[in-house]
């Protein structure tokens, strides 16, 4: 019933507030010292160990032992068929230097052509089913990742910045799908292909095994010396990516900020400075692939002649025939390949490591402590009261929203919160909801702290999110088990009923992105029915309704009044029509209780509420009964 864009534009709308209040060579200063203060305090989300990271891959395989099996074996089978081909091309080579009958060459041709048939029938059989392992293990990832992330705490996320979970959520998922599309099967043929191979080898004869090994020390070395610098600058280049992006989505999200107070050149360096550190890593993983393959090069010639002379001194000594040192040089030849592609893969695997560490990471964090609502219309006997006790918050340190408030909502009370901008009315209303926890104080719901299961608070707030798909299923968000005849019901009391049923296809029109398209004051519409669906015995409205036009502004009043009606009621008034017919008025200033009253009472006491009353309707006759 919220969104993050909501929450963060309210967030920066309080922040605001001492920033206009500077000159235009302050504003700038004090906006760079505190986006390098909240950088400082940026606190990334996890990444996994290597040995958490193995284990979390051993638990997404542990169902799905028996496709790895099947799948695994069909590769062996292929890959041992396979081998097949040289002894036989090495057997075609002694029939021509001994000058035997061409009918000798029937079989071996036969039997070549029989091996490339099922070889190629194992390998796609094979390659099928370690694929769909692959598949089903990245889907359940991902599956995890996501329910893991949305369980996320906000004030988690807001402190790692969106960029850092945004680049999880593309480029890291992006480059493990790719890992396990491609590297995946590769990787497995070849590792195959090199231990089956180098035992053929030495079936032919222990000193071809011996100087194939030659290549040996130089590929592990290859191998350890690029997995020691790649996973380093994997992770870095990660971590600088999602700075990167992070940059950009606070200098878009702040766009009108920045202009306004013409910091678009500080901003512009920003997002130069973290790109051209982004790509500097870039360049330097591209320059170590290509030492790689200098390195993988000099490996291949080395054992290449090894073997060449090894069979050339076998030959001479009669010790094997030509067709022999024959099958030894095509074997260490079909090495190349596999070893080559294996090692090569390694930039793939390391990079796809890297991601799969941060998803991991967030994969392993801490779940909510609250149960989960499956489908409870109410989960506390009656509206129970809000109690703030000497709450302060603060977003950057030393520089607090809200500081010591009191606060008492009696239970079906309806509290109107009014104030300037910047008076910490979004930050009270999102303390309540259960969004944040204090930095000191405690808040009370029933006698026990809100939080962000909704269980007892259901907040509403100025942008709310149309979800794509049926308009149905998006009302069962918040009651999965309610039928067509609740769903109508929710939708009659907040007055969308009608618009709703004269939709092309009823409640099965598809809405959102992709569909059609609801109107802000539909949209709100929607978002109330599904706060009566989800049926929270308090409630936190923050300026829900003021999205609405003049012409929409009462409709959206009378639903947000039958939402509210019979529970413990905080508004964010953004009209003070709805502060002149709530149960009481609290006005905010400077993150403070300045006033609290009737509508009336604080009318006649003259003070902030009546100069903010006055400066809205226009008079200072008192005020009309209704909206």
């Amino acid at each position: 019933m919220q969104t993050e864009a909501a929450r963060t534009a309210a967030e920066q709308k309080e922040a605001g507030q001492a920033e206009a209040e500077q000159t235009e060579a302050g504003q700038a200063k004090a906006e760079q010292t505190e986006a390098g203060q909240a950088e400082a305090d940026r606190a990334l989300l996890p990444t996994a160990s290597p040995a958490r990271t193995r284990a979390a891959v051993r638990e997404l395989l542990r169902p799905h032992r028996g496709l790895a099996r099947a799948g695994f074996g069909l590769m062996v089978l292929a890959t041992s068929v396979g081998l097949l081909t040289q002894p036989l091309l090495g057997h075609i080579v002694d029939v021509v230097t001994e000058r035997r009958s061409p009918d000798a060459l029937t079989l071996p041709v036969l039997a070549l052509a029989g091996v490339a048939v099922v070889q190629g029938v194992t390998t796609a059989l094979g390659m099928s089913l370690v694929s769909r392992l692959g598949e089903t293990v990245l889907a359940r990832l991902r599956e995890v990742f996501v329910e893991r992330a949305l369980s996320l705490p906000l004030e988690r996320l807001e402190k790692a910045g969106s960029g850092d979970l945004n680049a999880r959520v593309t480029r890291d998922v992006s480059r493990v799908a790719d890992a396990v599309r491609g590297a995946l099967p590769e990787l497995a043929r070849s590792a195959l292909s090199i231990v089956l191979t180098l035992g053929a080898l030495a079936l032919l004869d222990w000193r071809f095994l011996l100087a194939a090994l030659v290549a040996l020390p130089v590929q592990a070395h290859t191998a350890r010396w690029y997995v020691r610098n790649a996973v380093p600058l994997y992770a870095k280049e990660r971590i600088a990516t999602g700075a990167q992006q992070q940059q950009l989505l606070d200098t878009i999200g702040g766009a009108r900020t920045v202009r306004a107070y013409r910091l678009q050149a500080g901003h512009t360096r920003r997002v130069t400075d973290r790109s051209r550190a982004s790509v500097e890593l870039t360049m330097r993983g591209v320059q170590l692939v290509l030492r790689f393959y200098s390195r993988l090069h000099i490996a291949e010639y080395a054992g290449l002649s090894a073997v060449l002379v090894t069979g050339f001194l076998l030959v001479r000594s009669g010790s094997a025939s030509v067709g022999t040192a024959t099958a030894a040089a095509l074997y260490f030849h079909s090495l190349f390949g596999p070893v080559n592609t294996a090692l090569v893969l390694l930039d793939d695997a390391q990079s796809a490591t890297a991601g799969l560490a941060r998803l991991v990471g967030v994969v392993d964090e801490p779940a909510p402590t609250f149960a989960e609502r499956a489908d409870d219309r109410s989960t506390a006997a009656g509206a129970p009261s809000v109690t703030l006790t000497a709450v302060s918050h603060a977003y950057v340190p030393g520089r607090p929203v809200l500081h010591g408030v009191d606060l008492e909502i009696r239970p079906k009370e309806r509290v109107a919160l009014v104030g300037t901008t910047g008076a910490g009315k979004t930050t009270l209303a999102k303390l309540v909801a259960g969004l944040h926890r204090p930095q000191s104080g405690r808040i009370d719901v029933g006698g026990v702290e809100p939080d962000e299961s909704g269980r007892l608070v259901g907040l509403v707030t100025q942008e709310v999110h149309v979800f794509a798909g049926p308009l149905a299923d998006d009302l069962r968000l918040a009651r999965p088990r309610a039928d067509d005849e609740e769903l109508r019901e929710a939708l009659a009391t907040v007055g969308a009923l009608g618009w709703a049923e004269a939709l092309p296809e009823g409640l099965e029109t598809v809405v959102g992105d992709g569909g059609h398209r609801l109107t802000a004051d539909r949209a709100q519409q929607l978002a109330l029915a599904r706060l009566l669906l989800a049926d929270p015995p308090v409630v936190v409205l923050d300026e829900a309704t003021a999205e609405a036009g003049s012409s929409g502004a009462r409709q959206l009043d009378e639903a947000a009044e039958q939402a509210l009606r019979g529970r413990t009621a905080l508004v964010v008034a953004h009209r003070l029509s709805q502060a002149a017919t709530a149960d009481r008025v609290v006005v905010l200033g400077d993150g403070r209780v300045v006033e609290s009253g009737t509508h009336d009472e604080l009318l006649t006491a003259d003070g902030a509420y009546a100069t903010l009353w006055h400066a809205w309707s226009g008079s200072r006759s008192p005020a009309p009964d209704g909206p």
